[in-house]
Order: structure tokens, then sequence, then C-alpha cells
């Protein structure tokens, strides 16, 4: 463990090229390529397969393509470019998106390189995080943990708001660590995290502040300095942090409630009520009014709720332990390992203050993922994963360093061993998928423990061949899930990473099996599907299940409507079918026909939306396959307040509207509560003229019965 040079003045033309290739001085000669290798190597794994996943989730897709068409649908986050209503987050993880639909067109692509180019900047700032005081090789085995993580995977190839908030925590802890060197830029780097924290609000509320309380005590504590500079320093970061995130908060607010959007997810059309309700405290303790189930509070029985099971446990179950936990039990471990080894360390010790801000940032993620009562899905889990490979990376190399003495390189034994054990685990929850695996990663990690037991001991040779067969060991599940990842579509509201056989796989919606046949989902939930190419970079889906006696799945919540479910995915990539999509469309895309298709162009440019339906996923169906607005009534449950009926009835009268769709729900609220959709539901059908135009029911809102 090293101080870190000072940068070298700086060089030209080929010397600085020379530079770049070998990194700092201090790097061994091979770093710089294995870094640039690891880059490469994460990207390609990335973008493998990439347009199996269609437009992924479509809720987000839609809102993408109408930023692409609107400047103020993507300043706002629109679902259309007409400006009806908004995603129910702040619009920060479109923006990448929009802006490059807006240059390259609509299209799988066009939507997903971002997230990948997000998943590759993730491992490059992680590595350059834990590489400046722990060395290039602990900085290397940090990002390879991060790319070979299944949700990490997952979410950086999938167009959800996880992967930026990623990034940007991980920028974050970075600009942390910068400022706890001192320095005269120290301060500089702590303002650039607070602007992190502030655009990490602006992709995902207050989620982005789960970290910011250790964070901010860390750098009080320990960095240079006396208190009151680090008083000041903290007071200069926040303020950072309140003009990145509160000038776009602000506009919102003050801008006209008639000339804007109204804000998704609200149910008084503010984005404070949003940010505070339904995707801030309604997160922790249930009471999530309008959300999926009704938000009544947090409901089920002793530790558990609407959302599964809670308590210490829940990061390790059968739904989320193939998503995040392969090396989780590793970074706790190699958290005390480190602590305890930079026990005696100076007050302003970098190596001790890494650990305190990677590991507080895991903890208190950890705890908080753990007994949220509210809304809570397995790929939730990304957000741990950039804490648990840097603690993984910088635990081992601290080990690795001290391995002479007994307690080191028995804590590096166990650590092997324990990890192992653990992935054998969880490959036994997929028994019929490569069972030839899980013995093998047993046999290696018991060999790699044994072998790092008597590391400082012998030979460094076979010291480094027993620390890379328990490195192999344990990234050997992950990186198989990794895989069976990548070579998978995805698609719809609820994501899982790993092989179909696991538990959750996919969610209702979520897995686009590969060439279009599924499997037996758990829960007696059957999935059955057929795929043909469509369009470069877009597929053609279909499938369909029902969970017997209306069970809910795992990742839905307990009080969904009973009689069962059905779900598919059709003939534009990313959506469902049925005119529903599933659920009333709260799943997944509208299934959108040829014919439905041409009814919604003709004449299009005479209508500000060409249809409106209940739920944004079945209004993104159709804004998807035409390219034209469409008013997704009450949002994405169904069930905010928007339009009411009296200026949904202005709307048909200017002749603003064309058709009305019907949802895959019947005319209902859908599964989120009726709200005023029900009475624009009602009003449509008793007014206006119903036709089945291929598989949907249209009315035409200018011909009245």
């Amino acid at each position: 463990m090293t101080t870190p040079n000072p940068a070298a003045p700086a060089a030209r033309g080929s010397d600085r090229l020379a530079r770049f290739w070998r990194g700092r001085t201090e790097d061994a000669p091979w770093a710089r390529p294995a870094f640039l290798g690891l880059l490469a190597a994460t990207g390609l794994l990335y973008l493998w397969n990439l347009s199996a996943s269609g437009y992924a989730n479509s809720f987000y897709s839609a809102a993408v393509q109408a930023g692409g068409e609107s400047w103020k649908a993507f300043f706002f986050g629109s679902l259309d470019a007409a400006n009806a209503i908004t995603v129910d987050k702040p619009p920060a993880a479109l923006w990448p998106m929009a802006l490059s639909v807006r240059l390259f067109g609509l299209g799988s692509w066009q939507i997903l390189v971002p997230e990948v180019l997000m998943g590759v900047a993730s491992v490059g700032v992680l590595y350059a995080a834990v590489r400046r005081r722990f060395g290039a090789g602990a900085g290397l085995i940090a990002g390879l943990v991060l790319a070979l993580t299944p949700v990490a995977a997952l979410m950086f190839r999938f167009n959800n708001p996880d992967a930026l908030l990623a990034l940007l925590m991980t920028v974050a802890a970075y600009g942390v660590l910068r400022a706890l060197e001192g320095g005269p830029g120290a301060v500089k780097w702590l303002m650039g995290a607070g602007v992190a924290f502030g655009f990490a609000f602006l992709a995902k509320t207050l989620q982005a502040f789960l970290i910011l309380p250790p964070l901010a005590l860390v750098y009080a504590v320990c960095a240079p300095g006396g208190l009151g500079r680090r008083i000041r320093d903290l007071a200069l970061a926040g303020l950072a942090l309140l003009v990145s995130a509160g000038w776009w908060v602000a506009l919102v607010e003050l801008w006209p409630a008639s000339s804007r959007p109204y804000v998704g997810g609200s149910q008084n059309n503010s984005f404070l009520e949003l940010t505070f309700g339904y995707n801030g405290l309604g997160r922790i303790n249930g009471n999530e009014t309008g959300s999926v189930g009704g938000g009544g509070g947090p409901g089920g029985g002793a530790g558990g709720g609407r959302w599964g099971e809670t308590g210490i446990g829940r990061m390790f179950n059968d739904a989320v332990g193939g998503q995040i936990s392969w090396l989780l039990p590793a970074a706790l471990l190699l958290l005390v390992a480190g602590l305890v080894v930079t026990r005696r360390a100076p007050r302003t010790d970098t190596a001790r203050s890494a650990f305190l801000v990677w590991g507080g940032a895991l903890l208190i993620t950890l705890a908080v993922f753990s007994f949220m009562a509210g809304i809570f899905h397995e790929y939730y889990t990304i957000a741990l994963a950039p804490y648990v490979a840097a603690l993984v990376g910088m635990g081992a190399s601290v080990l690795w360093e001290e391995r002479t003495r007994f307690a080191a390189s028995a804590a590096l034994a166990v650590t092997a061993a324990v990890t192992a054990w653990w992935a054998w685990t969880l490959l036994g929850r997929t028994p019929d998928w490569l069972p030839w695996l899980r013995w093998t990663v047993l046999v290696a990690g018991a060999v790699a423990a044994l072998g790092l037991l008597v590391s400082g001991r012998v030979d460094r040779r076979l010291g480094l061949a027993a620390a890379g067969l328990g490195l192999a060991a344990g990234l050997a599940g992950p990186f198989a899930y990794t895989l069976a990842t990548v070579d998978t579509g995805h698609q719809g509201s609820i994501v899982t990473a790993g092989p179909s056989g696991g538990r959750g796989p996919g969610g209702f919606g979520g897995r686009m099996p590969e060439g279009g046949q599924g499997g037996q989902m758990p829960g007696g939930f059957d999935g059955q599907g057929q795929g043909q190419g469509q369009r470069q970079g877009q597929g053609q889906g279909q499938s369909q299940g029902r969970m017997p006696g209306g069970t809910p799945p795992q990742g839905m919540p307990q009080g969904m409507p009973q009689g069962g479910f059905q779900g598919s995915r059709g003939e534009r990539p990313g959506l469902g079918g049925g005119g529903g999509g599933g659920m009333g469309g709260l799943l997944n895309g509208a299934n959108v026909g040829a014919e439905a298709k041409a009814a919604l162009l003709k004449d299009a440019g005479s209508y500000t939306w060409v249809a409106a339906t209940v739920g944004a996923q079945n209004a993104a169906g159709y804004q998807l396959a035409t390219e034209k607005p469409v008013m997704a009534i009450g949002g994405f449950n169904g069930s905010d307040p928007s339009p009411a009926l009296a200026q949904f009835k202005q709307y048909v009268a200017e002749g603003k509207v064309h058709y009305f769709i019907g949802s895959g729900e019947g005319n209902g609220g859908g599964p989120g509560g009726p709200g005023g959709n029900s009475e624009i539901s009602t009003w449509v059908a008793a007014t206006f003229e119903k036709a089945t135009v291929g598989s949907a029911t249209f009315y035409d809102l200018t011909k009245e019965k």
C-alpha cells in the first residue's frame, strides 16, 4: 500500500502516447494494456446479442422516442411528444438515449448502446478509484468483478434509470476518495462528487442519496485539515449538489401546470410529491399512493409485505441471490479484514478511508434494500455491484500484501472457501443448468483455500497460482450467469439476470427466450414463445403465460388482481400482446398488428394524439409502432388522475384525439386503481362507435353513436 506519486510533467507526441499505454510509473508494464483490454472485453460482452431485447422496457423507450422528437418532451421526460404526462421519474436517465435516437433514429441499438457505454464507464471509474490507492492489480479485480456481476450485465444492457444511477454513484465515491487525499484541489473533487449526486437524483430521485450520509461522515472525520475546513468543504459540496439537482426541480415546480405535462406517478401534479411520496418514503414504509396494488400500506405478514419477504436474508434469497450475492459474503469479510489491517493507521489514512467509503455505501444500501417494505425489484441490486467489487479488489490486495502473517493468509483462505461454498449453494438453485459447474467451483475453491492458507510460506508463484484459482472459482458462477444473461433478450417492466431455470427469471414479460422458446417459469408460470426477425436490430416474438389461481410471481405484489395473469410479447421488439401487454399493459407494451398501425397512421397529421389508452405500457406499444404521440391515460399504473374527464372531453371536442383503445384488462382503471380513467372509459364506451381492429378494440372519437 503505497502513496500515489504526483503526476509527472506533461508529455507530448509519441511520449504522451507511450505514457498513456504504460500508465503511471508505479504501475507494472502490463497494467495499462490489461486495463484497456478489460474495458474492451466489457464493451464486447455487453454488446453481444444486444438487439435481442428490442425496446427492452417499452415504457422508457416510448419516452426516449418522444424526447427524440420534441425538446419539450426531452426536458420533462414526457411519455409522448405531445406532452400529456411524464414518466414517474426525473428525466436524466432518458437524456443520453433520447440524444442517441435524435442523432441516429429509433431502434434497439440506438436506445441500448448508451447504457452499454455507461457500463464500460463504470468499470473504468471503479478501476481508477481502486488502483489509485491499492494498485493496478486491485483495480483490475474490482473492474472484473463489476463487469461479471449478473445484475450489472443485465442493467447495463437495459433502459431503466439504474444504469446511470450506478455510474454516477461510482463517480461520486471516486470524487470523495480523491478529496480525501487532500491538497489544493480537494474541495473541487468533493464538489464534483456533489454534482454527481445531484444528477443521480435527476435519474432516480432519493435513491441517489442513500450513500450520502456515510460518505459525508467519512470526509468529516478522515479528511486532512481542521474541522472547520472540512465542514466548509462539505457545505460547498452540498451547494453543488443542490444546484445540480435543484435547477430542474425548480423549473418544473415553477412552470405553469397548464403548459407542461402532468407529473406522472404523482396524485397532485407535483414533482415534490412524487419525490417524497411514491418515489421516496413510500418505498421505505410501503405507503405508495398510486402504486401497483393500490399503495394502502405495507401489507403482508410478519417480516414480509406485498413485495416479498423482508429482512437481512433478502439479498441472499432465491429471487435476489443469483443477481448480486455471489461475492457479497467475500466483500463483507474483506471489509472487516481491511479495517482490521488499517486499525492503527493515522486519522487521515487513505486506505482505511477507502474501506470506510465503499463499506459504508455497501452497508447502508444493503440495509435499506433488505428492509424496505415498498416496491422492490431484483434489478435494484445493481446499486450494490460497484461497492461489492471495490471491496473485493481492495481487500484481496491488502491481505495478499500481508499474507506472510498467518491471520492474513487465513482470512484469504476463509474468504475463498466461503465464496466457493456460496457459489455452490446458488448454483444448486438451478440444478439442471450446468450441473458440473457447481461441483467444479466447490472443489476449485477448496483447493485454492488450502493454497492461500500457506501462501505466505511457499514460493510466490505457487501463492499466485492459488490466488488465481480462488479468483477463478469465485467468478465462475457469476460469469456463467452473466453469459446466460447476455445471450438472452429481456423485455418488460420486471427483469432478472441469469439462466431461465432460476427463480424469478425475467419476471412477467421479463425474458425473451433464445430462439423464442420459453420454458417452465417459477411458481407455475408457463412460457411459450416464437420469434422471427422483423428487421435489422429488431425481432418478433410472442409468449403467453398464466399464474394458476391468480398467485402473483416473485417480484409482483401480493395484492394484485386475482384470476390469473396473462402476458405476451409480440410483433415489434419489446412489445407485449393482446392490446394489453399483461396486467392491463402494466408489464410490457401492447402488441400492435398491421391493421391497427395502419388505422392509427391514417390522417395522423390531423391529430395531436393518434390515440389514447389506459396505462403507459399500452400507450408505449402503439407509440413505438407508429412513432406518433399516444396519450397514456392514468400514467404507468393507470391510476394517476390525468387527464380528468372534463379535460379529455375537451380534447375530443377540439379534435385532438382520434381513437380510444380499450385496455387489456377491460375498461377499468388497470392494476394500480381506477382513478379518473374509469370515467373516461365509461364515457367513451357509451358515446362512440366501437370496432375491432386486428386484435384490439378501437373507439373512433370522431364518430358518435
